[in-house]
């Protein structure tokens, strides 16, 4: 979002941006009538014999789950072995729609002393729990540390909102802050946007895409070379200035709710791997046109328009209807109304 707007680094600014991009992420569920992000949880749902629907296949509707890690019907246990994951259109992937019971075995679902609520599916509800693995953290965590340091391979691919997952745990990011790096400035710099190499003393230490901070300036790591970081200057609004022998800073420390989407908060080693949850590339792409969108309309006072003079026009947003037509097209859930 700051990239796309060239936005300078404000507490007011960010404010805005996320308020932006909390509207926009439920907007695009409203569209797609369905929720992208994974949840551990248990859900109930009534004996689908009440749903004038076979017996043996429970339609979960809007709850979609990835995967089920206990099953329940009747106060009875059923076992992995003895039901199938369906979905609409029999591809073996999540997001799968209905639960069946494999009927060449024993098991079936039963309503038990009443058929309200007397199946229970616990297990990881949502779209799909795409992952990527980014890097370690830094330290040991206890089970209620908030402040979690990480290296830069996680400093520069995670942001406000990142969903992320450390052994079993999944946690959201809500702010980051500067963390020493251990190293300082090799070479002096001078206040020039040309001088643009940042010595160091160990390269493998810094991620292309970093933003470090020598003293009040913050530089973005375009390329590196040997134990040379090379920088674009003033980055992110901060002011170009001259630097001799200072620390290297980076936002290494994770501000982050623990336990997130129905996980527990867990005591964690030093070095634990951490890696992110991914929406569908189209999805997020959505989101972020939606709370630009949001952004420039407010600044505009929902006037915008472009052109000049006699060729001035309303602003169409044909573009933004565009990717919302594909995002739907490609994961929109058709929602069905009741008779």
């Amino acid at each position: 979002m700051k990239s796309a707007l060239d936005l300078k680094e404000t507490a007011r600014n960010n404010g805005q941006i996320d308020r932006a991009i909390e509207s926009a992420s439920r907007s695009v569920e409203g569209l797609c009538h369905r929720t992208f992000y994974p949840q551990t949880t248990t859900r109930y749902f009534d004996w689908p014999g009440e749903q004038t629907a076979r017996s043996y296949r429970l339609w979960l509707d809007t709850n979609e789950v990835i995967s089920v890690s206990t099953l329940t019907s009747g106060g009875n246990i059923i076992t992995a072995s003895d039901y199938d994951l369906r979905r609409s259109d029999d591809l073996s992937e999540p997001p799968y729609t209905r639960i069946e019971i494999d009927l060449s075995g024993s098991a079936s679902f039963s309503a038990g002393a009443t058929f309200q609520r007397s199946i229970a599916v616990t297990g990881l509800f949502g779209y799909r729990d795409d992952q990527t693995t980014l890097g370690v953290t830094v330290e040991a965590l206890d089970a209620s540390e908030t402040g979690v340091d990480v290296d830069a391979a996680t400093s520069c691919a995670v942001g406000v909102g990142s969903l992320l997952r450390i052994d079993s745990e999944r946690l959201i990011v809500t702010g980051r802050s500067l963390l020493s790096t251990g190293q300082t400035l090799q070479t002096p710099m001078t206040a020039q946007n040309n001088n643009e190499t940042v010595a160091v003393t160990d390269s493998t230490q810094y991620a292309v895409g970093e933003v470090i901070t020598l003293d009040a300036e913050r530089m973005l790591i375009v390329d590196i070379a040997g134990n040379s970081l090379i920088v674009k200057r003033a980055w992110d609004g901060s002011t170009l200035a001259p630097h001799t022998g200072s620390t290297i800073y980076a936002p290494r420390t994770l501000t982050v709710t623990r336990g997130a989407l129905g996980t527990t908060p867990a005591s964690h080693n030093t070095a634990s791997a951490v890696t992110r949850w991914d929406p569908p590339g189209l999805v997020s792409q959505l989101t972020v046109a939606e709370a630009l969108n949001d952004l420039l309309q407010n600044s505009s006072g929902y006037a915008r328009v472009v052109g000049s003079g006699e060729n001035e026009r309303e602003m169409s947003g044909r573009g933004l209807r565009d990717i919302r037509s594909r995002t739907f097209a490609a994961y929109g859930r058709v929602r069905m109304e009741a008779v």
